[in-house]
């Protein structure tokens, strides 16, 4: 009995060194010229350069917004896109940036900035650049009501003819006299909307439009682009508190009214801060990655269109069983690379990353890394870069949960 039980934890270590090794093998991570941060995002250009931006805590008053280039696989020196005292910083709501698909020298690049003495009074500040992001215009509002209200979970996404497109939830119609804050999430107060509008590099807006006049108040929005226009998924929300993810399609000049692109069902009474994400081959492949838990089931779901998202087919279920959501999804050629993070219990998670083929299967799945499932871990993002994926995330370096930002390549 003993030597079948040591020979038993022989085996089982075996197991656990060949797992490490070859997840060493497949991830190659990557320091970042972090120091004390979080909120990273990525973006890779139309010329196939990757974009990493974050937000550092210079001190205890003042936040930069930074970013950097991969170049050779080492991040360059950083570079500050805006600083300020007086931003709305948070976990799950953070900047971006973004460059002109005809030109990867002209930037856009967008942060949260108090507009008001209310907790959640801020606007959405967009500052660009039309030399690499060695000099910045000073910023512009996309969203002209001129009210003191929540604004905030931005999608950003470069479209033809020298324009970006940015989406955004808007609060300008929950603010009520019983609600100074406008951070009504029980119904008290009017509704969270959802709006869009496009801009060029001179900051001059076009087409701003309200896309869906009651949406689930803090998930965070998604954007990308199909052969008949923009497509944006986000959480809606019901009279009913059914929140379950919508999207809204550009057709030409004209939007639709928003679909459920799935029936859920989940009932809850508060956001769960957990938005989908939407990508696209940029012809008529859509798919849409989210997190729900309808019936008390947590579940990571990924619904593929072939129509450019007027349709989609019933979901595939990716998880391991017990997640957290925070999703992030990526094209490679015919494949769907989908990320999340996992429940591993004692606030330990892991993130996660599946392989779906074109026939709706999941190939494989594999381990990026251990990290806590605590909010200052923020959202794990993921992107493409060339024959590989690219991978950041924030890290908690200490117990008083000081946090930086990792990165990783991956080959998958």
């Amino acid at each position: 009995m003993i030597s079948k039980i040591k020979f038993t934890f022989f085996s089982l270590s075996l197991f656990l060194v060949l797992i490490n090794c070859q997840n060493s093998q497949s991830i190659q991570k990557i320091s970042t010229p972090c120091q004390l941060g979080a909120a990273p995002n990525l973006h890779i250009t139309a010329e196939g350069k990757a974009l990493l931006s974050w937000v550092e805590y210079l001190n205890d008053t003042t936040d930069v917004l930074a970013f950097s280039s991969l170049e050779a696989n080492k991040w360059s020196a950083p570079k500050i896109i805006a600083k300020g005292t007086n931003w709305f910083v948070n976990w799950a709501d953070f900047p971006s940036i973004v460059a002109y698909s005809e030109n990867p020298k002209y930037l856009a690049a967008h942060w949260l900035q108090k507009s008001a003495m209310g907790t959640y009074d801020y606007d959405v500040r967009i500052a660009q650049s039309v030399d690499g992001g060695q000099h910045w215009t000073p910023s512009f509002i996309p969203h002209t009501d001129g009210i003191s209200a929540e604004h905030g979970f931005v999608s950003m996404l470069p479209v033809a003819n020298g324009k970006v497109f940015a989406t955004w939830l808007d609060g300008r119609y929950t603010k009520t006299e019983n609600n100074s804050d406008g951070h009504d999430h029980e119904g008290q107060g009017g509704a969270m909307t959802l709006r869009g509008a496009f801009f060029n590099t001179k900051g001059v807006l076009t087409g701003e439009i309200e896309l869906d006049n009651k949406v689930c108040d803090c998930c965070s929005t998604s954007a990308a682009l199909t052969n008949n226009g923009v497509i944006v998924a986000y959480r809606d929300r019901s009279d009913e508190e059914i929140r379950d993810i919508s999207i809204v399609r550009q057709i030409g000049q004209d939007w639709t009214r928003p679909r459920s692109i799935h029936t859920d069902n989940w009932e809850i009474a508060g956001c769960p801060v957990n938005g989908p994400k939407i990508v696209s081959d940029g012809k008529t492949k859509v798919a849409v990655a989210w997190y729900t838990m309808s019936n008390n089931t947590p579940k990571v779901q990924v619904a593929i269109s072939t129509d450019s998202g007027a349709n989609f087919n019933p979901p595939i279920r990716i998880d391991d069983g017990n997640p957290l959501g925070r999703v992030d999804l990526v094209y490679d050629n015919n494949n769907l690379i989908i990320s999340w993070l996992e429940n591993k219990g004692k606030e330990k998670g892991i993130i996660r990353i599946a392989k779906i083929n074109q026939d709706g299967l999941v190939e494989k799945k594999l381990t990026i890394t251990q990290t806590s499932i605590a909010r200052s871990s923020g959202f794990p993002i993921l992107e493409k870069l060339d024959d590989q994926l690219i991978m950041a995330w924030t890290e908690i370096i200490d117990k008083d949960e000081n946090t930086t930002i990792n990165s990783a390549l991956i080959n998958f």
